[in-house]
């Protein structure tokens, strides 16, 4: 059956590869009792991972896209013969650039609590990350008396500061109507290692991804049933070498993020845009602690998060046109 087939060659993702054996040691026991699929120790070389999709002659799934939802797309329909392909490398677009924050924490449970909304309480009870997490620490900013409950109410408080106490920590803030602040624990996770573990897993499992490899242009066959031409692969193009080779499949999974629209008028180029793009800024500072701001002006949350020494503070979301790192 084709759910049971496998692809014999894996890859090995960058030079990050070893970051990954964290969160896959914690599979072990899952993946015996739950996955019938044989699970390798090695991970192949890059070019046995490309010979092994120009040996297969058709794949069941071929994802194009190298971040976390094309891989996680890759470890699902593992089983089924599948093929990734990746233009640049592994978490080199969204993927590494996000805030670091776990999906769901304070945004969530401040509508679980302010709109008695069970269900975003129940996505911060029980969507928690297993692999690579850290504690991260916030600091809530007080200059009224109200807003001391209030936001012990929407974050459930783990300490107070004192004015004097707060200005030692952030001496940049203004001292007038200054009362404190609240301290508070959020979840935080390495947004690329995370994905990185998700494809190495998937490769383990005898997927065959290669990243560095881009797609030139759909390939088309006829379709009896439907009267139409239907996608049966790619073209693909190695990027470090320049060889182009044809990759077929029973479907193809548009994962490209913020290019999703470019792969989508491949198939057709009078198709219209499914998707806008939107590109977010965060600020780097120097510092060691956090602050939150959960009201601004335009009525978002902003973070200010610890970050491999740094601060980085963000993000935005404007409409933006899609481009290349």
């Amino acid at each position: 059956m084709a759910f049971r087939k496998s692809v014999k060659g894996t890859a090995v993702i960058a030079s990050r590869s070893l970051v990954a054996f964290y969160g896959l040691t914690q599979l072990t026991g899952y993946r015996e009792k739950q996955v019938n699929v044989a699970f390798q120790d090695e991970l192949p070389s890059r070019q046995a991972q490309l010979t092994a999709s120009h040996n297969t002659q058709e794949f069941d799934v071929l994802t194009v896209g190298g971040g976390a939802t094309c891989s996680d797309c890759a470890l699902d329909v593992v089983t089924r013969n599948k093929m990734l392909f990746a233009r640049d490398d592994f978490s080199s677009g969204t993927s590494s650039q996000s805030t670091k924050l776990i999906h769901g924490g304070v945004r969530y449970l401040q509508k679980a609590i302010m709109k008695l909304d069970y269900e975003q309480y129940m996505m911060v009870k029980e969507v928690k990350m297993v692999y690579f997490p850290f504690n991260c620490t916030f600091s809530t900013v007080c200059e009224r008396w109200w807003q001391l409950p209030y936001h012990w109410a929407e974050i459930k408080m783990y300490n107070l500061v004192a004015g004097a106490v707060t200005l030692e920590l952030f001496p940049m803030l203004k001292r007038n109507k200054l009362l404190g602040a609240i301290v508070y624990y959020d979840g935080q996770r390495n947004d690329a290692q995370m994905n990185l573990a998700i494809a190495l897993t998937a490769a383990r499992y005898r997927a065959a991804i290669a990243n560095y490899t881009e797609v030139v242009h759909l390939l088309k066959r006829a379709d009896p049933e439907m009267g139409t031409e239907r996608v049966c692969g790619a073209r693909c193009r190695d990027v470090i070498t320049g060889q182009e080779f044809d990759v077929r499949a029973k479907c193809v999974i548009n994962a490209t993020g913020p290019f999703t629209n470019a792969l989508w008028k491949m198939d057709d180029q009078k198709n219209p845009n499914i998707y806008q793009p939107s590109a977010g800024v965060h600020i780097v500072i120097p510092g060691y602690y956090s602050l939150l701001d959960p009201a601004t002006s335009d009525g978002r949350v902003i973070f200010f998060l610890p970050w491999e020494k740094i601060t980085i503070g963000g993000t935005t979301d404007t409409t933006s046109a899609a481009f290349l790192n």
